[in-house]
């Protein structure tokens, strides 16, 4: 019998393949697949038909008869994306690898928004949903009767059976000021952000832990105010009429060291040589723009996103993770605005 071809120009489909072996299309996606009952003539002669034809099965066919999509969802309330698409990149990387695309979904912080998401999502079958945010504080989960697993990144659900992967905060502000006093200061004051946020709550734990360790005490009081330049301005010069022997100040983001430095030099301190500084969040263009060059702690918020990706098609895979909060520890990124004082 003569083998049909394709087309030139046109790839092989599983039509062509059937027609090759003789058999109808579903007993050749069936032979394919390794699904259903045949004889092992037949199944070879499958086989040996898509070999000589150079059939190349479709993923996504494929998918859909096992009944899989190779999709997942990332739910954000993080309108800017500051903090969700370095996660989205990191989940992306891992997830990658399996040929699993992603839906993003952005909520503007609306649980309105955040429930017909999640109803569109289920509708075309994704297979997981990683849901993200900007804050570390425990919120409201998606709910324990969906039919595919949820793990929590950048953000943490209330529900303990759930996996949440977040920043090791209080480890970054004490990975800070241990950098800090390797450089020889002994006088570091911490100007941060609100003291509802728990981020800016942890970074200060950390500042005081390691200051204890050492034997030392912040210098002047610990600054809680907004995420903002403006406050690094009004907080540094806080600071330097209630501290004005501060040799460092740890602050608690990028933006308000940025503040800080700018305060610094009006006042004719130099950084790094009369008051070193070190920010969090290894945000680059605050980080870089800054005058010098920011040292920072980053979060590693691509490793957050990897690390949920990874617990996502565990779960997906048949091996769901126990519940509760994994920490992702920063990493310090040194540059010119910390040096060794001599």
């Amino acid at each position: 019998m003569a083998i049909p071809s394709a087309r030139a120009g046109k790839p092989v489909t599983i039509r062509d393949v059937a027609a090759a072996a003789a058999v109808s299309i579903g007993t050749a996606s069936k032979a394919l697949n390794g699904r259903g009952r045949m004889r092992e003539e037949t199944r070879d002669r499958v086989f040996a038909a898509a070999e000589r034809l150079g059939f190349r099965p479709n993923p996504l066919a494929q998918g859909l008869l096992a009944g899989r999509t190779y999709t997942v969802g990332l739910v954000t309330g993080d309108s800017y994306g500051r903090f969700s698409i370095p996660v989205m990149l990191g989940a992306e990387d891992a997830l990658g690898a399996g040929q699993i695309s992603v839906f993003l979904c952005d909520t503007r912080d609306d649980p309105i928004r955040e429930r017909h998401y999640v109803e569109r999502l289920l509708a075309r079958r994704v297979e997981g949903i990683i849901v993200t945010g900007r804050r570390t504080e425990p919120r409201a989960g998606l709910g324990s009767g969906l039919p595919v697993p949820v793990v929590y990144a950048m953000t943490r659900s209330a529900d303990e059976s759930d996996v949440s992967i977040i920043p090791d905060d209080e480890g970054g502000g004490a990975l800070a000021t241990r950098h800090l006093l390797a450089t020889g200061r002994t006088r570091i004051g911490h100007i941060t952000g609100p003291e509802r946020f728990e981020a800016a709550r942890e970074r200060a734990r950390g500042v005081k832990g390691a200051l204890t360790r050492a034997g030392l005490e912040p210098a002047g009081e610990i600054l809680f105010g907004q995420w903002s330049e403006e406050w690094g301005r009004q907080a540094a010069d806080i600071l330097l009429h209630t501290a004005p022997d501060v040799d460092a100040i740890f602050c608690g983001s990028d933006q308000i060291a940025r503040g800080v430095a700018e305060t610094l030099r009006e006042a004719g301190r130099r950084v790094p040589d009369d008051v070193a500084l070190v920010g969090f969040d290894n945000w680059e263009p605050m980080a870089l723009g800054c005058r010098p060059p920011l040292t920072t702690v980053d979060m590693n918020l691509g490793e957050i996103g990897r690390l949920a990706a990874r617990h996502l098609l565990d779960a997906i895979a048949g091996h769901p993770s126990p519940g509760g909060v994994r920490t992702v520890p920063g990493t310090l990124v040194p540059r010119a605005s910390t040096r060794r004082s001599t």
